[in-house]
């Protein structure tokens, strides 16, 4: 059969055992050696989609049953293709695609105004109570700061919070533009520590009138605004802008766009900064299964797409970092409590949905930790003189930012102490 054929010359590290729709076992690997996995496949169809086209249809036929997990987890069996996809060389037919890449980006992340926001929609337009349930308590759906791999998920998506404000260097009374503003949370929490007017911008129908709704609860409607806008048809000045996850969502062809209205609505001293997934392997294309189901129009770009484009932009890039590893605990930590409360899930939607989030957040995860992925955060300014010579400006501010949280922690204690002795 091709398939095993394939899965002989890849599989080279960890314990993979096919069973065929027919019955038949095939052993691939190293006996013993983990992680280990047992799948088994229901489709005889299986047998050569599998093998022309598995970016495609191994997420599909996990979703549809097709693909059961007989031993191990899905984590196991992806961890095992992830960790020797990584050290493969690429096939001719990969070798070929290369050629056709420009033209594969052009088509398949075409998002002009209008399309954009029915792209998002599939995905970001989904029930709140779906968040809720695997999101930390401030519903943040990017990658949290983990200053330790075992931090709980809350903790580190405040860290997150406190990181993003620290570079942005804030000042009360300043204007901010949060571009894909989510659920309205970083703009609460630059709003309440950092006293700036901050203005949110979402494609999302459902995240706009959440985030309005957390809003007015928490009194903040005199500081914090939310529209339900394409960034493009935004107008006005701001001292600073700031998007967390939104870059994914643009497209190779629009870069240049996104970046001359960036420089737009800056102020002469202002300062920007994007937080986004992006490839340390050079450009590609996103996965046909991911792209279909999950991220219609997505990208994740290498950060040689991104420089060439702010290098013709007039804006300045005062810093980059790139957070590794980060994202993978994030994901991990979203299983947990995805896993956790599967039949909740699963009566919002169906069995089939819960195996799709599944694979879409193991997969993920994979890609984090094996391929080559991670998180860039580029710090973009007008004028070289806008921000500090040095970053210890971002450590002070981090700091104090988490000194001003343990003292609003500790007055609401001793607040609840007093309400409890009445």
């Amino acid at each position: 059969m091709l398939w095993s054929c394939l899965l002989d010359y890849l599989v080279k590290t960890g314990d993979l055992t096919v069973i065929d729709a027919g019955g038949n076992a095939h052993r691939f690997g190293t006996a013993g050696q983990p992680p280990a996995a047992v799948i088994k496949l229901h489709d005889p169809a299986l047998h050569h989609r599998l093998f022309f086209y598995p970016d495609l249809y191994l997420g599909e036929a996990y979703m549809d049953g097709t693909l059961t997990l007989e031993e191990g987890s899905l984590n196991d069996f992806l961890s095992i293709l992830a960790i020797n996809f990584a050290v493969s060389r690429p096939t001719l037919l990969e070798r070929m695609s290369g050629s056709l890449l420009a033209v594969a980006q052009l088509l398949q992340q075409y998002n002009p105004v209008g399309r954009a926001e029915k792209n998002v929609a599939p995905h970001y337009d989904l029930s709140d109570q779906l968040y809720e349930l695997f999101l930390d308590r401030d519903m943040q759906y990017s990658c949290a700061y983990y200053t330790a791999p075992d931090v709980s998920l809350d903790r580190a998506q405040q860290d997150k919070l406190r990181h993003i404000a620290a570079k942005l260097q804030l000042a009360p009374g300043m204007k901010v533009l949060d571009v894909g503003s989510g659920w309205g949370g970083l703009a609460m929490y630059l709003a309440r520590t950092a006293g700036v007017e901050v203005t949110g911008v979402t494609l999302s129908g459902e995240q706009c009138r959440k985030a309005t709704e957390r809003v007015r609860a928490a009194g903040l409607e005199s500081r914090v605004r939310f529209y339900q806008k394409d960034f493009r048809d935004m107008t006005g000045a701001f001292d600073r802008i700031v998007s967390v996850g939104m870059l994914e969502h643009i497209g190779v062809g629009f870069y240049r766009q996104f970046f001359a209205k960036t420089g737009e609505l800056l102020t002469a001293d202002g300062a920007a900064l994007l937080h986004f997934i992006g490839r340390l392997d050079g450009p590609g294309t996103t996965s046909p299964w991911l792209r279909k189901y999950i991220f219609p129009g997505g990208y994740a770009p290498a950060m040689s797409e991104i420089t060439r484009v702010i290098e013709k932009s007039g804006l300045l890039m005062t810093d980059i970092e790139i957070l590794r590893l980060h994202y993978a605990y994030t994901l991990r930590d979203w299983q947990k409590k995805c896993r956790a409360q599967w039949p909740a899930v699963a009566a919002l939607y169906d069995e089939r949905f819960c195996r799709m989030w599944e694979f879409y957040l193991v997969s993920a995860e994979m890609d984090f930790r094996y391929l080559s992925t991670a998180v860039f955060q580029i710090q973009l300014a007008k004028n070289v003189n806008a921000l500090p010579l040095t970053r210890d400006y971002m450590a002070l501010a981090m700091g104090q930012q988490q000194a001003s949280a343990a003292v609003r922690l500790d007055c609401r204690r001793v607040v609840r102490g007093f309400s409890g002795h009445r």
